[in-house]
């Protein structure tokens, strides 16, 4: 177990610091798809951000935002969304992640391509926040039963 920093130093710049990285790793992921980053850097930077808070604030509190139940399932909505997205290229008749061979509602491939690329941003950005924060809880703090229920 973590117990919270008594530094108040630590307790501020946390505080202050875990909301500006969250809006980094969103803008990182929304963007990644037509700028650099993506997906990977904005999952990397949102569960620094949220590990970061269970460093400083203590394991207790910091799970109160996101358990590792969620955390997990985090991980595992994003991997299945990307595989979903795979698969619905190819029973479209296209490659896998081939966005043109989707129908998004009659949009030109330009289109389908822009709205598939954003989609697979974000799912591998929830995936890889939620598989490091799901592998942070369990090395280091050791997950127990009532820890994965709170999902």
């Amino acid at each position: 177990m973590i117990h919270p920093s008594k530094s108040p130093i630590v307790l501020v710049a946390a505080r202050t610091m875990a909301p500006a990285i969250q809006v980094m790793a969103f803008y990182v992921i929304i963007h990644g798809h037509y700028s650099p980053g993506g997906g990977f850097q904005g999952g990397v930077l949102l569960a620094a951000s949220l590990l970061l808070l269970r460093l400083a604030l203590g394991d207790r509190v910091g799970r109160q935002q996101v358990t590792t139940g969620k955390a997990t399932l985090w991980s595992a909505a994003g991997a299945l969304a990307f595989a979903g997205l795979g698969a619905l290229a190819l029973a479209g008749s296209g490659n896998f992640l081939d966005y043109a061979a989707i129908s998004w509602l009659g949009a030109e491939p330009a289109a389908a391509r822009y709205y598939g690329m954003l989609i697979v941003e974000v799912a591998v950005g929830v995936a890889v926040a939620g598989a490091l924060v799901s592998i942070y809880d369990d090395l280091l703090l050791g997950s127990t039963r009532e820890d994965r229920g709170g999902s």
